[in-house]
């Protein structure tokens, strides 16, 4: 049985009296009920989740992964394919937004070079973590993306990666990306699991104009029409549409379910990866936090099909990680308050008057 197998076979649903214990406290604590509205509910999923009716918190840890797109070459994005690498030089020295966030945090930042096109792994950048699956993925217009063998490791990159921070006390996991034109295989992935229009999915990315979201948009739709047969099943989808960060951030939702340790999505391309994580385990949507509404194309539309509710609305479109690390914050704010507020008990206040 393969990694990825395995690892989806020993997901368990959400442990339910873990939630009921935390709600219980919750209810305790010097406050009216309800009134720390949804912080309630990220400590009552996190507890389901962690399979802990204590909700207790370790550290948190982020994890971008970078790789490159073939279909870059239908001029899909307005920057050229070579910013992927300079990207993933720039996070691993820290001058990227995410890489600012992660300090301001105290976050450790994973950075995967799971496909870069341009391979540095000759003289190793510091700070890169090379879990390279190919150098960049083919052209989806031309056939396949990736092999089948070569999506089912890039899942598995995921997969490890998370059984590395969990095995590191990481209790929270921030996923994110890099790679110039990968919005464009996430809107096709989307487009493809909620049946929405690509001109309703498709967005402005790194910065297209008008022309260029209607190329982007005829792209996606001739990318969903030529795989029609290969949209299937999740593991099929993304060797057709590719992406080996989608795919590798989808193996982080698995083995962070698996694991027990929620993960938290970032923006539009990593819902398609958790989306595509559900398309392979249905209900490990439970096992996820959706960190922000993007301003990325149909984002928000995906989120309402999938009855999703993120945790911040900020306009963002970024990608790296950087909406993750925000509502990890919040997730982790909600926790100190669920473990320090002192309960009417406690501090001597009388409770609600019956």
């Amino acid at each position: 049985m393969s990694l990825l197998d395995q690892t989806v076979a020993s997901i368990l649903p959400l442990d339910n009296e873990a939630a009921w214990a935390a709600d219980a406290r919750l209810n305790s604590l010097t406050k009216p009920p309800r009134s720390l509205g949804h912080l309630e509910e990220l400590v009552r999923r996190y507890a389901a989740i962690r399979r802990d009716e204590s909700a207790s918190s370790g550290r948190a840890a982020i994890a971008v992964f970078v790789a490159d797109h073939g279909v870059a070459a239908e001029g899909v994005s307005a920057f050229p394919q070579a910013v992927t690498a300079e990207m993933l030089r720039n996070i691993a020295a820290g001058g990227a937004a995410i890489s600012v966030l992660a300090r301001r945090f105290g976050y450790p930042l994973k950075v995967v070079d799971v496909g870069v096109k341009i391979d540095t792994s000759t003289k190793p950048l510091k700070g890169v973590t090379y879990r390279r699956v190919g150098a960049g993925t083919r052209n989806f217009l031309d056939g396949p993306a990736i092999t089948p063998e070569d999506a089912t490791r890039a899942l598995e990159v995921g997969i490890e990666i998370a059984r590395e921070l969990a095995g590191i006390g990481a209790t929270l996991i921030g996923i994110g990306e890099m790679g110039i034109a990968n919005s464009t295989p996430a809107a096709a992935i989307l487009s493809a699991l909620t049946a929405i229009a690509p001109d309703a999915m498709v967005g402005r990315g790194t910065g297209l104009d008008d022309a260029g979201v209607r190329r982007k948009t005829e792209v996606v739709a001739r990318a969903l029409e030529i795989h029609r047969a290969a949209l299937a099943s999740g593991e099929s989808m993304l060797a057709a549409l590719g992406g080996f960060e989608i795919a590798a951030m989808a193996g982080v939702c698995i083995g962070g379910a698996a694991y027990n340790v929620p993960v938290v999505v970032d923006g539009f391309i990593a819902t398609a990866a958790a989306a595509v994580a559900e398309k392979i385990h249905p209900g490990l949507f439970d096992h996820l936090f959706f960190s922000h509404r993007s301003s990325e194309g149909g984002h928000a539309l995906a989120l309402e099909h999938f009855k999703l509710r993120p945790i911040l609305d900020l306009d963002l479109r970024l990608g790296e990680g950087t909406g993750a690390a925000l509502a990890m914050n919040v997730i982790e704010s909600a926790l100190d308050l669920f473990h320090n507020m002192a309960t009417f008990a406690g501090a001597g206040v009388s409770g609600k008057v019956r």
